[in-house]
């Protein structure tokens, strides 16, 4: 994002397993507001190390505590969101909140 303290993509996660791996990233549904408040929702909840297999520069990883609401087209071949639009967030109440990949229509 050009807005400091602002959220540029959010880069998202499912589960595979007892694993997390990366499905994509969401640049789009906020307005610049809500674009602030979450980013400083996640930089309350750091993570040491990123949550899933994936080397960004420049990013901020946040320890998988929420579950971000996403509209998309369809999965890609390769096991990502197509045009992912971001819907809202909430706290994750346990693992089968999180999209299990295996379930992927095919």
């Amino acid at each position: 994002s050009t807005m400091p303290g602002a959220i540029g993509r959010l880069l998202l996660a499912a589960r595979k397993g007892d694993d997390l791996v990366y499905v994509g990233g969401c640049g789009t549904g906020w307005n610049n507001k809500e674009s602030v408040a979450l980013r400083e929702l996640l930089n309350a909840i750091p993570a040491e190390k990123p949550p899933v297999g994936l080397k960004r520069k420049g990013a901020v990883f946040a320890r998988p505590l929420l579950v971000a609401d996403v509209e998309y087209r369809a999965w890609t071949q390769d096991g990502k969101l197509r045009h992912p639009s971001f819907k809202g967030v909430r706290e994750m109440e346990g693992p089968f909140d999180v999209y299990e990949i295996n379930a992927q229509p095919t």
